[in-house]
C-alpha cells in the first residue's frame, strides 16, 4: 500500500448541494423552498424562539432560581482533605499549592466532613460550626472571619 492509493471509504464522501442550479439537479426554479412565504424570501427567517408575534415559550413560563456569579469564586474544603495536608498552618495559598481548591478561588470555607486528629490553625478561612468544633477538639484553632461590608452604590461626587 502506497500513500498515492490511499482513497477514502466507497460513498463516505458526497457532493454537496448545489440548490438553484437547474431543472436537472432536482432543487432547481424555488431551491427546495417551495411557494411563497415568509421562508421562501431572501432574508426571511426570524430570531430563535419566535413564534409568529405569539408570546413566546420561554416568556410564558415562570422564572424560578437564581445563580449568583460570584459562586465561582467560593471553594469548600472538608476535614478529610485537612488531615491530609502536611502543614500546621493552613491558609489559601497553601490550599492552591496543595490543589485542593482552584487558582480562582478567593474565598475558602472548611466543612465538617471526615475526621481530624491533629492540630490545624486556621488563616484566613473560614469553617462551619461543627468544623469549628472538631478543629478545635483536635487542638488547633479557626478564628471567626468578619464579613467585608457589602457596599451598594458608590457615594455620589458633590458638583463643584
Amino acid at each position: 500500500m502506497e500513500l498515492n492509493s490511499l482513497k477514502p471509504a466507497e460513498g463516505s464522501k458526497k457532493a454537496r448541494r448545489r440548490v438553484g442550479r437547474g431543472i436537472g439537479s432536482g432543487l432547481g426554479k424555488t431551491a427546495g423552498r417551495g411557494h411563497k412565504g415568509q421562508k421562501s424570501r431572501a432574508g426571511g427567517f426570524h430570531k430563535v424562539g419566535f413564534e409568529g408575534g405569539q408570546m413566546p415559550l420561554q416568556r410564558r413560563l415562570p422564572k424560578r432560581g437564581f445563580k449568583s456569579a460570584q459562586l465561582k469564586y467560593n471553594g469548600e474544603v472538608t476535614l478529610a482533605q485537612l488531615q491530609g495536608l502536611d502543614a500546621t498552618e493552613v491558609d489559601l495559598l497553601t490550599l492552591k499549592t496543595a490543589g485542593l481548591v482552584r487558582q480562582l478561588i478567593t474565598n475558602v470555607k472548611v466543612i465538617k466532613s471526615g475526621e481530624l486528629s491533629r492540630k490545624v490553625v486556621l488563616k484566613g478561612i473560614g469553617a462551619t460550626a461543627g468544623a469549628k468544633a472538631a478543629i478545635e477538639a483536635a487542638g488547633g484553632s479557626a478564628p471567626v472571619l468578619e464579613a467585608a461590608p457589602v457596599v451598594k452604590k458608590l457615594p455620589k461626587k458633590a458638583a463643584a
